[in-house]
């Protein structure tokens, strides 16, 4: 059997705006409710905004991890406590590293707010490394021209994060990963190599399948050991995501990731003492 696990995406709803949920998973099989180094994984929408609405995530705080945000379509602004303001557009990576705390707040462009607009996208935490994860914060923008694509036989890739196929994504994560959009036309096949570590494919959109097994529908296949074969059995929008495991157990208590609980109990402590640094220029921010 080469899908060991399939991971259905929960519905959430942040405010007018849903999510579908897919990590943390508690119930996985493993010993952890993450693949290889990513903790967190949302696909964002789809979602169409009427002139004047769109998403107003108000600045909030993290520790041990780095986000990455990712978009099909639509607009998303980010500001955080480092003094950076930046938007980001599809094919684009805005890859924020929390470090020892980083407060950020995500909302929708003035623009495209003013317009209304089709939103649509993937959110996703990785884990820091223990070494590195009370370095500084940082925050890197990688413009769509950047990004490496592997186009073969059927297969558009975008290389988000690591090394696939030859290529190399300019991101720098400090822990084997894997992380790429794959659009793949009907027919077409992609080997999954098993010297990526952990893998899991999401299927978007489409019909796709493992080995002959079917993936489900806006769901998670966890792929076994072994090399094993994607194939499209129609017109598909995938995700690819994995890599090395920790040999750590990481927790997750609200926006905050570490291997030390003790360290996530400040954290919570730090930002209702109001200790953490906050965005420039914006008062707003949620409670814990």
């Amino acid at each position: 059997m080469s899908i060991v696990e399939t991971i259905p995406g929960r519905t959430r709803d942040l405010g007018g705006f849903s999510v579908a949920r897919v990590l943390p998973f508690p119930g996985r099989r493993s010993s952890q409710s993450s693949l290889g180094p990513f903790v967190f994984f949302d696909e964002m929408g789809p979602a169409d905004f009427p002139p004047g609405a769109g998403i107003d995530v108000r600045p909030h705080p993290h520790i041990g991890l780095a986000t990455i945000t990712w978009l099909f379509h639509g607009a998303l602004g980010h500001a955080d406590s480092l003094g950076t303001v930046m938007d980001i557009h599809p094919g684009a990576v805005n890859w924020m590293t929390a470090g020892h705390g980083i407060v950020h707040s995500e909302r929708t462009p003035p623009a495209q707010r003013a317009a209304g607009h089709h939103m649509h996208g993937i959110q996703a935490w990785v884990a820091l490394p223990v070494a590195a994860a009370e370095c500084d914060p940082a925050f890197d923008h990688f413009p769509a021209d950047s990004m490496p694509h592997h186009v073969a036989d059927g297969v558009e890739a975008v290389v988000i994060a690591g090394s696939l196929w030859g290529l190399t994504s300019p991101v720098r994560f400090p822990h084997p990963i894997i992380y790429a959009e794959l659009r793949m036309q009907a027919g077409a096949r992609l080997a999954l190599s098993a010297q990526w570590g952990e893998r899991g494919v999401y299927l978007v959109s489409g019909a796709a399948a493992v080995d002959s097994e079917a993936i489900a529908p806006g769901a998670l296949a966890v792929i076994g050991d072994g090399d094993a074969e994607l194939v499209a059995e129609a017109d598909s929008l995938l995700m690819l995501l994995g890599g090395a495991p920790y040999p750590e157990t990481r927790h997750i208590e609200w926006n905050f990731v570490s291997h030390d609980p003790a360290r996530i109990a400040r954290a919570v402590a730090d930002w209702r003492a109001g200790a953490f640094a906050m965005v420039p220029g914006d008062p707003a921010f949620i409670p814990y």
